[in-house]
């Protein structure tokens, strides 16, 4: 998966490295969490994620 953050033209390049950090360590905790939570599986040279279901400990947003 992928995510975005928002950003102004006023913040420093040292602000866009620290926010793409976060931002990819937030997709990491996402995607471990589909992991253990057996939600993705490999079909060829591809990942299917399935999603969380409703109501399950699963559907609780990471971040």
């Amino acid at each position: 998966e992928q995510d975005i953050a928002r950003i102004t033209h006023a913040q420093s390049a040292e602000d866009y490295v620290s926010i793409g950090r976060d931002v990819e360590s937030q997709v990491l905790a996402r995607a471990v969490h589909a992991h253990i939570h057996h939600r993705c599986f490999i079909n060829g040279n591809r990942v299917v994620v399935f999603p969380p279901s409703p109501g399950s400990y699963a559907s609780e947003r990471m971040g």
